[in-house]
């Protein structure tokens, strides 16, 4: 019989006052409340506290952000911002929740269902690449 993991106890943590440079990759669920300068992929959940910031790309099945995250999010379950929290970038994600006094600076993909979710998300993708591709002046 396997052990089944419901992603409900904290594998990793970047304690306050940590300071990280370069990209991590975490197995399971992770808070992060220091500094991350490097992007982040977690194949579970990720809480970044109040006092943290992340200057990098996050990937995660989940985000709850309290801090400071300044790049993309990908997030396929939910991202909720909390009303400590700033980001600039874009987020993907099915459900978005945010709460009063949010800094969002960025494109944000919030759909429910999956076909128009991955479209969405195609579509966008192709729209930055001949975005960064045209001539301006």
């Amino acid at each position: 019989m396997a052990i089944v993991n419901d992603d409900i106890s904290i594998n990793s943590i970047l304690g306050a006052e940590s300071v990280v440079k370069g990209d991590i990759k975490i197995a399971g669920f992770a808070r992060i409340d220091g500094d991350l300068d490097g992007n982040l992929e977690t194949t579970g959940n990720l809480i970044v506290g109040k006092n943290a910031r992340i200057n990098g790309n996050v990937t995660a099945k989940s985000v709850t952000v309290g801090g400071i995250i300044k790049g993309n999010i990908t997030a396929p379950e939910y991202v909720h911002l909390l009303s400590t929290s700033a980001v600039i970038g874009d987020i993907q994600t099915k459900k978005l929740q945010a709460d009063e006094n949010v800094l969002l600076h960025g494109h944000c993909i919030s759909l429910s269902d999956d076909e128009k979710y991955e479209n969405s998300i195609d579509e966008w993708e192709n729209i930055k690449a001949i975005s960064s591709k045209s001539f301006r002046i």
